[in-house]
């Protein structure tokens, strides 16, 4: 406990702060926004994506994990979406650097962090699109001011602003497979503040994963159910200050289409901030993120005629706790500095009943741990005429401390099986970023960045061991932290208001890259299992490539296009010397994005078209994932009384997407065609 007493630290400057914005001005303007500090003017140094909330609205599956495909090389491990891939599979990561289904990009809503505690992915669900105001990605890592864990980049999401908001709104549709979709948002604005309350649900009866070829009687259709609610207030508490409180929950079930892969996720969000815009900016969050995870695991015969059940991860309870604050000097239009510091506290074990015997199990494992990161950090802007300059660096200091894996038997009779209790560890990390942009004429920019980040291990990757089918893969307590260093040149042209084009080179490497090795002498051995991994440093993954982003809007018809082309190579020796120069796991050389839309007298039609090249399922680029191309397709015809009949088709054409294949050659899918239909009411 005595570790969360230091989070009330970072709030302290508040009063103070607050107190010297006061005036003698009688009754001034107060305006809310519901968003954090501005962003800096150094930030066009960088290669930034923004997604508006048009295009959040317009999306054919109105999930968050298919509204980020459009920024060309932002990327879950693997290819399923959220309705029918396991939830540990989706963390995030960018420009080609691989992954392990932790995280390797920075996912943060309304200033607070928002990947698991305990393992690093993403709860998709989470998050209805119709809260989403703005989504902004940078590109590449040493997000500084942001907090660590942005080795390849930070992906910003912004809850909705009063302006984007109607007293009610709400969306129902019905589509393939006995699916319903809806979402509803209620609010409330004045002029010195609003409230949000939002709630989305979503059910369907899944299709088969198992690709027909591979299929056997064990295979049917994966269901799904989701629900999350929100409220959020934001209240003006002076001229230039507001009190921003959110909250959060949601719960997400799954099934993976074969019987005992039934997962289940839930958690809870709480956050508050004060945010002041005076002569003095400042920031001050402090964030509580709970959630609990519980999923169950198979061993299916090679001719999938029986399925049994090998492993009950009965609940994995995890905690994150954070603060943060920053102060914005006044020292003049031309330079903007911000200074602060943050800390991040996570803890989360897991709870898991294997070796069944007769259907039934005969052993528990617990296995866990917390971390801790404790961060000062700078981050600079000087605007100098056709120049401009940023820099900004950050030190943290991080803990590992109270990890353990125990293995006992039901019985609890004898010794335990295992009993490891890990030693505790610390250490600190230098990392930034730094950029220039120069505007050579107008419509003309050029720009070069370098930066470091780093990431700590997840508790999932230091202590879970876990199974998959045939594969088995082993924690290692003995991870040191990833750490990126990376360059990037590009342009910027916006030859007319309606045109915009930006190309990006960059050039990345990842040391000591957490990935899962594949081993023929593993720490124990499994029944049923045929493969084994174990997580490993890899001395290095190298990555270089080039991302171009282009719009073109000159009235009711637009067009807008991602791509990103990358080159990736493992630097591996001891355990990883047979990696070495292969290709990342999961990994695809090129993905592409483009959309056409139309708008007219408020009807909406849009096309999307996406490639992802071929990639591997492993890291000895054995077990091949095909290419893929998909098509998606958007219409919003308004009726009357702001009623909007919507028609959404995901995957027109039925493409093969495969998302995995396992050892024993079983190739799972992606999501199918989709078609939906539905309405849409705002209230004007």
């Amino acid at each position: 406990m005595s570790r969360y007493l230091l989070l009330p630290a970072l709030l302290f400057p508040w009063s103070g702060i607050a107190a010297g914005q006061t005036t003698a001005d009688a009754a001034p303007e107060i305006v809310v926004t519901g968003r954090g500090l501005d962003a800096a003017p150094g930030d066009r140094a960088y290669d930034i994506v923004t997604i508006d909330r048009d295009r959040i609205q317009a999306n054919a599956s109105s999930r968050l994990e298919s509204i980020l495909s459009d920024v060309a090389g932002l990327q879950q491990f693997r290819r399923s979406d959220s309705r029918s891939a396991n939830p540990t599979s989706q963390g995030i990561s960018q420009r080609g650097i691989g992954g392990n289904a932790s995280s390797r990009a920075l996912l943060i809503l309304d200033g607070v962090p928002q990947a698991d505690p305990f393992g690093g992915w993403v709860a998709f669900p989470a998050y209805a699109s119709g809260r989403l105001g703005r989504i902004r990605v940078t590109r590449g890592g040493g997000s500084g001011y942001q907090g660590p864990g942005a080795l390849a980049g930070t992906v910003e999401l912004d809850s909705a602003t009063p302006d984007q908001l109607t007293p009610l709104s709400g969306s129902v549709a019905y589509g393939s497979r006995d699916a319903v979709d809806a979402q509803g948002t209620a609010a409330l604005v004045r002029g010195d503040g609003f409230a949000t309350l939002s709630g989305a649900y979503a059910r369907g009866d899944g299709f088969t994963p198992t690709v027909a070829e591979n299929r056997g009687p064990v295979d049917r259709p994966a269901p799904y159910e989701q629900a999350s609610g929100a409220v959020r207030t934001v209240i003006g508490v002076g001229a230039k200050t507001e009190v921003q409180v959110n909250a959060s929950a949601f719960t997400d079930t799954r099934d993976r289409g074969v019987d005992f892969t039934t997962n289940t996720s839930t958690g809870a969000d709480a956050s508050i901030r004060l945010v002041g815009r005076g002569r003095w900016g400042y920031s001050a969050l402090a964030y509580l993120q709970t959630r609990s995870f519980a999923s169950s695991f198979n061993s299916v015969n090679a001719a999938r005629t029986t399925v049994t059940q090998s492993l009950d991860q009965y609940n994995t309870p995890a905690t994150g706790l954070g603060a943060r604050f920053e102060i914005l000097p006044p020292l003049g239009e031309s330079i903007t500095l911000r200074l602060g510091a943050d800390i991040r506290d996570v803890s989360g074990k897991t709870q898991e009943l294997f070796t069944y015997v007769s259907a039934l199990p005969t052993r528990r494992r617990q296995a866990g741990g917390s971390t801790r990161t404790t961060g000062l950090f700078a981050d600079g802007s000087l605007v100098a005429g056709d120049w401009t300059f940023s820099l900004g660096g950050r030190v943290d200091w991080w803990r590992i401390e109270g990890g353990y894996l125990t293995e006992r038997t039901l019985t609890g009779l004898g010794a335990p099986l295992t009993n490891f209790a890990y030693p505790d560890r610390d250490g600190s990390e230098a990392t930034g970023r730094g950029g220039i942009a120069w505007q050579v004429v107008d419509g003309v920019t050029l720009r070069t960045a370098a930066y470091r980040g780093w990431r700590l291990p997840t508790l999932n990757e230091l202590y879970r061991p876990f199974r998959v089918g045939s594969d088995a893969t082993f924690g290692n307590a003995a991870l040191a932290p990833e750490r990126l260093e990376g360059v990037e040149g590009g342009i910027t042209l916006t030859p007319a208001r309606s045109v915009a084009i930006a190309a990006t080179y960059f050039y990345n490497r990842l040391q000591d890259a957490i990935a899962n090795v594949t081993t023929a002498t593993p720490p124990q051995v499994l029944p049923g299992v045929t493969t084994y991994r174990i997580r490993q440093n890899l001395d290095a993954i190298r990555a270089h490539g080039f991302e171009l982003d282009a719009s073109w809007r000159p009235g009711p018809i637009g067009l807008q296009a991602s791509w990103s082309h990358t080159n990736s190579t493992v630097d591996g020796t001891g355990i990883a010397a047979a990696l070495d120069g292969l290709r990342p796991a999961q990994t695809p050389r090129d993905q592409l994005s483009g959309t056409i839309d139309a708008h007219y007298r408020g009807a909406t039609l849009s096309t999307t078209l996406r490639h992802i090249a071929r990639q591997f399922e492993d890291d000895q680029n054995i077990r091949v994932l095909a290419p893929a191309t998909t098509l998606d397709a958007y219409a919003a015809l308004p009726i009357a009384g702001g009623v909007v009949v919507e028609l959404r088709g995901e995957n027109l054409f039925d493409a093969r997407v495969e998302a995995g294949v396992t050892g024993a050659g079983i190739v799972e899918r992606a999501t199918p065609r989709t078609l939906w239909a539905g309405l849409r009411y705002a209230m004007k």
